[in-house]
């Protein structure tokens, strides 16, 4: 405990002796938050390509124009056996597979109509040259806007006209058109359902006996597979290029379900929608997004994998919508300090940091601090696979889900229901830990009724409120920040500032397992500080 001198007045406590850190906290904020944005220009999507290299916002799908086609069982073709490894001989031309494969992709046309704007009394309105750029006015003083149109690409997976493309791609489209790889014909497109999660939308046109695609398993492919991608980029035709799969299990692309596959067989823009294909010629991923600073193909492109895709698809044909499992649980991955903290063999699976109230989890047993290591019988590497599986699953399912409490494995039975609507949802993580007196660099204080108020605190959420914390220390390293709130030190509960003096005072070693809120959520952090600058 601190000797009184150091505390501050009016229930605030301070860990180490005050100093000014303002401009430089927020000169590390704004560093950190322009670093983000440059980070997510760095991720181009594909669709929208336009003809004359004109670079094209992409288009938000609007249920309202849609004009959704009526739900039907798609069929498709599907081959999972797995592919030949073995070597030796050597493929010289992969034109019987492009032969097999070419006429089932397709090239797709979006419409986004311009806007109508009210300019009465606008001095603009005289401007000749203004007037013909936005076609003109009329009597009731309105300009319109130039409608915008952009190109995609798309995959035939059933003869009788069903096609699957990326949501980004048709995003706002007022008139979507699908031209086939014969060039013979264009139709016009109704969009099935869109997917913005997973960034998957199905098209339906009239049309019969077309050459639908062969679906192949996405599950079994392997690094260092050879793949060909195809697809229309910058609107020049169609095109093949080769490469192989760099990765898979790829995310942090920005959708909330992300598995893609990675591949360095050039992609460039307007191949969004395209086919992703082993040497079979069996669809294995849906083109998506490349990692460019140039714009164009740099050999990191991603593509959906036809798994995750076929799921997506037949949930929009036969519901309208997607309809996901739910289990009610805050995850965040295990790292290797968190490992140690939870007393797991291995930095693998998802921490549960938070239980939602009434939720399948909860009925189930689950707690908070429980290690999610395996679901329905598979293996848990980290939150974004969990999550995955989780949506994968029909609600109603019930599945085995193996834990790990307090160094023990134990399996609980749990019963998913429907994934509640993106309100509901938005409580995932985004949250910051903070110590005690123990921890240098930290400031609390108690949290009165005007602060809880201010912050929008549940009445279920008591801790001490961080109000400093010096960016060379351990806990910011960890995560911790000012407006977080410390429920927990070491799985002490927390009430208010006093106890978080004395719960950081009481932790052994260098390393002290917090509990925060934070940004509308709880998460657990691990503060180590032998590395305290």
């Amino acid at each position: 405990m601190l000797p009184k001198e150091f505390r501050q007045p009016q229930g605030v406590y301070s860990f180490v002796v005050e100093r000014s850190l303002t401009q430089q906290t927020k000169g590390k904020f704004m560093k950190e938050k322009i670093g983000k944005q440059l980070d997510r220009l760095r991720y181009v999507l594909l669709g929208g390509a336009l003809i004359a290299a004109v670079s094209v916002a992409t288009l938000q799908l609007r249920a309202e124009n849609s004009g959704r086609a009526h739900a039907a069982d798609v069929h498709v073709k599907v081959d999972d056996t797995p592919i030949k490894r073995e070597g030796g001989a050597v493929i010289t031309s992969f034109a019987p597979v492009v032969k097999e494969v070419a006429p089932s992709v397709v090239t797709i046309s979006v419409t986004q109509k311009g806007q109508r704007l009210q300019m009465r009394g606008n001095p603009l309105m005289q401007d000749p040259f203004l007037g013909r750029l936005f076609g003109g006015g009329n009597d009731q003083g309105e300009l319109r806007t130039p409608d915008r149109q952009g190109l995609g690409s798309g995959v035939i997976i059933s003869k009788d006209g069903y096609i699957l493309t990326n949501n980004h791609v048709v995003q706002d489209a007022d008139e979507v058109e699908v031209r086939l790889s014969s060039g013979k014909k264009d139709y016009t497109a109704k969009v099935v359902g869109a997917d913005p999660k997973s960034d998957v939308a199905v098209l339906k046109i009239d049309a019969h006996d077309l050459p639908a695609i062969t679906f192949g398993d996405s599950d079994q492919i392997e690094v260092g597979d050879l793949v060909l991608a195809v697809g229309n980029p910058f609107g020049i035709g169609q095109t093949v290029t080769m490469g192989m799969v760099s990765a898979t299990g790829r995310g942090n692309m920005g959708l909330d379900y992300e598995d893609f596959i990675q591949t360095d067989a050039a992609i460039n823009p307007g191949n969004s929608g395209g086919a992703l294909v082993d040497a079979h010629g069996r669809l294995i991923g849906i083109n998506t997004a490349i990692i460019s600073r140039s714009g164009g193909n740099q050999g990191i492109g991603f593509a959906v994998p036809v798994n995750l895709a076929r799921s997506v698809m037949e949930s929009l044909v036969e519901n309208g919508r997607v309809i996901r499992g739910f289990l009610g649980v805050n995850i965040q991955n295990v790292n290797q300090d968190l490992a140690d903290a939870f007393k797991l063999d291995k930095a693998q699976g998802a921490l549960v940091a938070q239980v939602s109230p009434d939720s399948p989890a909860e009925k189930a047993g689950l707690k908070d601090g429980d290690v999610i290591v395996g679901f329905n019988g598979k293996d848990i590497t980290d939150s974004r696979h969990l999550k995955l599986m989780v949506g994968e699953t029909l609600p109603g399912t019930k599945v085995p889900v193996e834990i790990v409490r307090d160094g023990h494995s134990k399996t609980l039975e749990v019963t998913l229901k429907e994934l509640p609507g993106d309100k509901q949802l938005a409580s995932n993580n985004n949250m910051q830990n903070n110590d005690t007196e123990r921890l240098a660099g930290v400031v609390v204080s108690d949290i009165d009724q005007q602060t809880r108020r201010q912050l929008e605190l549940p009445r279920k959420v008591d801790g001490a409120l961080v109000t400093n914390v010096d960016p060379e220390s351990a806990a910011y390293k960890a995560g911790l920040r000012q407006g977080d709130v410390i429920m927990e030190i070491d799985r002490e509960q927390v009430n208010n500032g006093d106890d978080a003096v004395k719960a950081a005072n009481d932790a052994k070693g260098d390393q002290i397992l917090l509990r925060v809120w934070s940004q509308g959520g709880s998460r657990y952090l691990v503060v180590n500080e032998s590395r305290q600058s």
